[in-house]
């Protein structure tokens, strides 16, 4: 097994259109780290994160997961093992209760319905949604969604979190639970790909810069964020502005 959790390799990518969105990417996540993807919009961010669970295909270089490496036998296997996690919850939430959409994935892995229901009871409970199996989810509020879409990744017993701009859309209070829950994920590596550079100085402890595709700069995260030459090069700000 190897020692990290993601090893991405010389990654590239172009879109049918032969816009190039991803160029020779190369980083290393190790077991439960906590790691932000940050850049400007357009950067490749998203482009990047739907590689990690074969929704789109490179077109050169290598990604590993749990040291197995990407290929079309092994995608079903790392998409158990990582959880991607929408910037809009309703992306995500498409069944008439809470429950059968956080028991969507057991069931899709032919589980029987009693481990369906103890792994959903556990990741509502691991997001403090206990109670809410028969509510609606088109009810809930945007904090609450966001919630249940992590529940629908964490019942099919993920290892990695992925998650696409999760404070997006949340007020300060909502924000602020959101980001003391994630805290609190001690059995998950997390990539967050986010622009809220608080939550990834008080979350995360490296820092991944995108920008055109590229990595720019990758390292801890007091020594990026807070040098405000590069972020205002990049189109970032640090996190006190």
């Amino acid at each position: 097994m190897s020692e990290y959790h993601i090893e991405v390799q010389n990654l590239s990518f172009q879109y049918p259109d032969h816009y190039i969105a991803l160029k020779n990417i190369s980083f290393n996540i190790a077991p439960y780290e906590k790691v932000a993807l940050v850049g400007p919009n357009g950067s490749g961010k998203s482009t990047l994160l739907q590689h990690l669970n074969g929704i789109l295909q490179t077109n050169s270089g290598s990604i590993s997961i749990c040291g197995l490496p990407l290929s079309d036998k092994t995608i079903p296997q790392i998409r158990a093992w990582v959880g991607l996690v929408f910037q809009n919850p309703d992306d995500q939430l498409f069944s008439p209760r809470v429950y059968d959409d956080v028991a969507f994935a057991p069931r899709y892995m032919g589980l029987p319905e009693s481990e369906v229901k103890e792994r959903v009871t556990r990741a509502l409970k691991a997001v403090d949604m206990e109670g809410y199996e028969t509510r609606v989810s088109y009810h809930l509020s945007t904090g609450q969604k966001k919630r249940i879409a992590i529940a629908t990744v964490l019942s099919a017993d993920t290892r990695i979190l992925v998650l696409d701009e999760p404070s997006a859309g949340l007020d300060p209070r909502t924000r602020r639970n959101l980001m003391n829950l994630l805290k609190n994920f001690s059995e998950q590596t997390l990539l967050i790909s986010t622009h809220d550079m608080r939550l990834a100085a008080d979350l995360c402890t490296r820092i991944i810069v995108l920008d055109e595709g590229e990595i720019v700069a990758i390292g801890k995260t007091k020594d990026i964020l807070y040098n405000r030459e590069l972020m205002e090069q990049h189109g970032l700000e640090t996190p006190e502005c």
